[in-house]
């Protein structure tokens, strides 16, 4: 179900305070995706802190030291539902030390919703947020104008209107900017304390006359790559029961990736080139005669070739070229500085081959929206553009056409940590940084 069109998976990101925790809150309780028993807890604890109602946002903040703190620090995953859409969504932290958490939560997201105060308008960690999400490829956007009571309370109706449509405007300037076009990205003025334009309508907002923030994650279009490729899937498993029931079985079991597959198609295995075709496909379910992108399955083949785990079967027809030396984008998540030269593992799908890091060509300041060229290192939370060699070659695709297939880790051959999260090609070419300069 990973790319349902009834599942949506989002992320929120924004600066600290603007209430993320307290909106992802609200859409947990007003979409009764609460127990009992929780809403009780949340409660007692907001009692404790002197509070006349339910602090919604501990229903995210679940780490001890977010909630002493009252901030985001860990990718918080949540889920709901309405009779619509089921949804993921991932909570992710505002402090600009985090910025490798907000790259986790948002790599899978395929809608992001950015918080902005609408007291404080679009600042600097809004900008960074917005172009870490155009840099990850998140297809379509929010702006939620939160705390937008406050504003009327404070100077009227008529203000707050003012002061949405400025904001409005203000990230509208940012986000065609960073490669967005306007009907991807939607704005929407809400308190997510009081729940107005939540699950419903405010009458305290009439200058506002469009969906509440759930009917547009009930309705928007769920877009999952932004080019349509061929059949992907990388091998995880080689089934062989050698039992007399089946004595000659032989199947290769994977998650796919991209595109579908068909019983009868020809398929390719990049790295060695052999050509096949389909004969079956097995699921825990029974055999079908078609899969789509995320589903699990177990392939046939006709012919008996050389496919372990780590290989990627493909489509014939536009199949990956093997890589062995590459471009690629990277966000470093290691306390140690990357530097030319680090040998490491690199991680891509089911395969896990050596890799050496050649030259580090850029380094992208979310901050400024700028590009600084061949940095010495890449520090913590830092992105920047490297060249890649690996020993065994990868059936990797430009992250803009696939993300999964274009994703990869670097990984601390010692101790297994994981140092980087990495996108083939270069991710920072989209974002037209020059513009911002």
């Amino acid at each position: 179900m990973n790319h349902s069109p009834d599942l949506l998976r989002i992320a929120t990101a924004g600066s600290v305070d603007d209430g993320k925790s307290t909106l992802v809150g609200r859409l947990l309780y007003d979409t009764k995706s609460v127990l009992a028993d929780q809403i009780d807890a949340v409660t007692r604890a907001s009692v404790d802190r002197g509070l006349d109602g339910p602090d919604l946002s501990l229903l995210v903040d679940g780490l001890r030291a977010e909630r002493e703190q009252g901030i985001t620090i860990d990718v918080a995953y949540r889920y709901f539902a309405t009779l619509a859409r089921s949804f993921v969504l991932a909570d992710t932290p505002g402090h600009v030390q985090y910025t490798r958490n907000t790259v986790s939560g948002a790599s899978t997201a395929q809608l992001g919703i950015l918080l902005v105060d609408a007291r404080n308008g679009v600042v600097a960690q809004t900008r960074r947020h917005a172009a870490v999400l155009a840099l990850l490829g998140v297809p379509r956007l929010v702006l939620a104008v939160n705390k937008i009571d406050l504003v009327i309370d404070k100077s009227g109706v008529d203000e707050a209107a003012q002061t949405y449509e400025d904001i409005r405007a203000d990230f509208a300037d940012l986000t065609r900017t960073l490669g967005w076009s306007d009907d991807q990205v939607v704005s929407i003025p809400v308190s997510a304390l009081h729940g107005d334009n939540v699950a419903a309508r405010s009458e305290r907002t009439p200058f506002y006359d469009g969906p509440t923030l759930i009917e547009h994650l009930e309705t928007v279009p769920n877009v999952t790559d932004r080019k349509s490729i061929g059949f992907r899937m990388p091998v995880q498993y080689v089934i062989r029961p050698r039992t007399p029931e089946y004595p000659d079985y032989r199947g290769y079991a994977g998650q796919i990736a991209a595109g579908r597959v068909s019983v009868g198609d020809e398929v390719v295995i990049p790295s060695s080139g052999a050509r096949t075709t389909v004969t079956g496909i097995d699921t825990a379910d029974g055999p079908l005669t078609s899969a789509h992108t995320g589903r699990s399955v177990t392939l046939l083949l006709e012919d008996d070739i050389d496919i372990s785990r780590g290989d990627i079967i493909a489509a014939a027809a536009d199949a990956p070229e093997p890589l062995t030396q590459f471009t690629a984008t990277v966000c470093w998540l290691g306390d140690k500085p990357l530097r030319p030269g680090a040998r490491l593992l690199l991680k891509h799908g089911t395969k896990t081959t050596p890799a050496i890091v050649g030259a580090i060509e850029a380094l992208f300041d979310e901050q400024a929206l700028t590009v600084e060229d061949a940095p010495e290192t890449l520090e913590l939370n830092q992105i920047g553009r490297l060249t890649v060699t690996v020993a065994e070659p990868i059936a990797a695709d430009d992250y803009t056409v696939n993300r999964e297939t274009g994703s990869f880790l670097l990984i601390d051959p010692q101790g297994g940590n994981t140092l980087a999260a990495g996108l083939v090609g270069d991710a920072l070419a989209g974002l037209h940084l020059k513009e911002l300069v």
